[in-house]
């Protein structure tokens, strides 16, 4: 066994690019069984076939993770295929920033649903195959706005602090059934601002991690390593930033 990795069988969601596509990438190559969501259904199947390729384990299923039945289909693929599931990462997120008295509604609504109900749905998709085979482990990827509160990232960092308050309670709610970790990155150098419709924000953001960004691989390392850690041991929060960030 390498690491407690190898032969684990690990769901990632927002698989298709960034931090996810990384972690599954890195993961596989550690001799995981990799099961892949994300919306992007092409994107996907090309990942999972360099992975094949390279000699590691990988399947996908086109998901929506606003969607609650997409993620129990993704975990029941998982049982289906590998006959159990170890870890479900629910790294998906969005982010759109603007100001508060913007009153952008669709925007903090479009948030809520992905950042924070769409990892929840992932929690309520794992949680009885974990309870059944009295294991498992949820790893959240939320993000260092939640620690740090600074304009324009309000309600995003809204939906992640909501998810590192649920995370906390669930952990002490598994008396050790389960494990729960949290791991909150700073700048990472994704497509992700690519996204953010407000223009300034998202040239500002864009620019700034073009600079100082880490590398998603830096995250999947985070990842790989709390998931390697021995069962009975908890890796709570940790925190991932370039050393030059604010």
């Amino acid at each position: 066994m390498e690491n407690n990795i190898h032969g684990k069988v690990v769901a990632i969601t927002g698989a298709s690019s960034g931090i996810g596509e990384a972690t599954a990438i890195m993961l596989a190559a550690k001799g995981a069984k990799v099961v892949l969501g994300a919306r992007r259904k092409a994107r996907l199947e090309a990942l999972v076939k360099r992975i094949r390729v390279d000699g590691g384990e990988a399947i996908c299923l086109e998901t929506d993770i606003r969607q609650h039945n997409d993620l129990l289909r993704l975990v029941s693929l998982a049982r289906e295929t590998y006959g159990r599931l170890d870890v479900m990462v629910n790294n998906a997120g969005i982010a759109r920033l603007s100001r508060i008295d913007d009153i952008r509604v669709s925007e903090w609504e479009e948030m809520i649903d992905v950042n924070l109900k769409g990892t929840l749905y992932g929690i309520a998709a794992a949680l009885p195959v974990f309870k059944e085979q009295g294991s498992g482990h949820i790893i959240n990827i939320i993000s260092t706005s939640g620690i740090k509160i600074v304009p324009l990232q309000g309600v995003y960092a809204g939906t992640k602090n909501a998810i590192r308050t649920i995370a906390e309670a669930l952990r002490q709610e598994s008396a050790g059934l389960y494990r729960v970790t949290g791991i909150s990155p700073g700048l990472v150098n994704t497509e992700m601002p690519d996204h953010i419709t407000n223009e300034a924000a998202r040239s500002a953001v864009k620019e700034r991690a073009a600079q100082i960004g880490v590398t998603p691989h830096a995250i999947a390392g985070v990842v790989a390593y709390a998931i390697s850690q021995p069962d009975n041991v908890d890796v709570g929060d940790i925190v991932i930033r370039p050393s030059v960030q604010d």
